[in-house]
């Protein structure tokens, strides 16, 4: 072992140190966090590597859709939705979320539960908050994970995510689950890593919470009759459908919208003369689970091939 490696492996020591006792002055009891800090001994060099290496490509919406809501996906997402719809709709009534978004939320982050991560989330998070890049960020995530562990939702060993830190079936960040995640099979733990009813309704919580509109969809495809000019295109363009109809918008096939009073605004992903679609306040809700217009659009589409 190097001077350098024995010096890095001392410094991390006295992080943990520093953020153990940052913990016991909030309050945390000093068993829980001694069992949580035992699972990262140095940083976890497959953690940095990631991070350091996220993909620089970026992918056109045809690439992502094809991606995310590929037919396998649907195939599984239909099925996950047969086995769980009484639970969807028991949590969808109870929130006023609609159970496609619910879904499509559950499909894209973890492949309807089946890809929670395999990183310990104590030793990403602490990797992470020890490394200069974002480490005030990282580090307060570790505590609020001591939180939760302090609580007894979750083992420290079960608790499991990415690399990231982002934990369990809906892929919540420590923050994240400490506002929305909801105990709602009545055990006295919110087990957003096996617990179905848990993970529905924590999803369905933080899109409540961040201002779904129950009975709204989230938006849907149309077609465009005239090339509309670059500035009306995009979220902050927002007009009545009767006044999108003046120019030329449509639904997906064709015909009239429904309604004349809805405000929405029109994206168009890959640019002029491709797919097009009309979003609604809805669309927003899901942006604040994932600031991305191509991940929201995602969400909603596989919500609506599945149910």
């Amino acid at each position: 072992m190097g001077v350098g490696h024995a010096a890095g492996a001392a410094d991390y020591q006295q992080f943990l140190s520093s953020v153990r006792a940052q913990a016991l002055a909030q309050g945390l009891s000093a068993a829980v966090v001694d069992r949580a800090l035992a699972l990262t001994r140095e940083p976890n060099a497959h953690v940095l590597k990631l991070d350091r290496h996220q993909p620089e490509f970026t992918l056109t919406w045809a690439q992502y859709r094809e991606r995310v809501i590929g037919p396998k996906r649907i195939d599984q997402g239909r099925a996950s939705y047969g086995e769980q719809q009484a639970l969807l709709s028991r949590i969808s009534a109870q929130y006023g979320v609609d159970t496609g978004v619910i879904m499509g939320i559950w499909g894209l982050e973890s492949g309807f539960g089946a890809h929670i991560g395999t990183f310990s989330v104590v030793d990403a998070l602490a990797t992470l908050g020890f490394d200069a890049r974002r480490a005030v960020f990282f580090r307060s995530e570790l505590l609020k994970a001591l939180t939760i562990l302090n609580a007894g939702d979750v083992a420290p060993e079960a608790m499991l995510g990415s690399y990231a830190g982002a934990m369990g079936q809906p892929q919540f960040m420590p923050s994240a689950y400490l506002r929305f995640a909801v105990d709602a099979d009545g055990d006295g733990r919110r087990d957003i890593w096996t617990s179905r009813a848990d993970v529905f309704a924590s999803v369905a919580n933080y899109l409540a919470k961040s201002g779904w509109q129950p009975g709204e969809p989230w938006g849907q495809a149309i077609t465009l009759r005239e090339t509309l000019p670059v500035g009306m295109i995009g979220r902050g363009h927002r007009m009545s459908l009767a006044d999108w109809m003046r120019h030329g918008v449509r639904r997906d096939d064709g015909q009239a919208f429904s309604r004349t009073d809805v405000m929405g605004a029109v994206l168009q992903p890959d640019g002029p003369g491709t797919e097009a679609f009309m979003v609604y306040r809805n669309f927003d809700a899901i942006r604040r689970y994932n600031p991305s217009d191509f991940y929201a659009l995602g969400v909603g589409l596989l919500g609506y091939d599945i149910t």
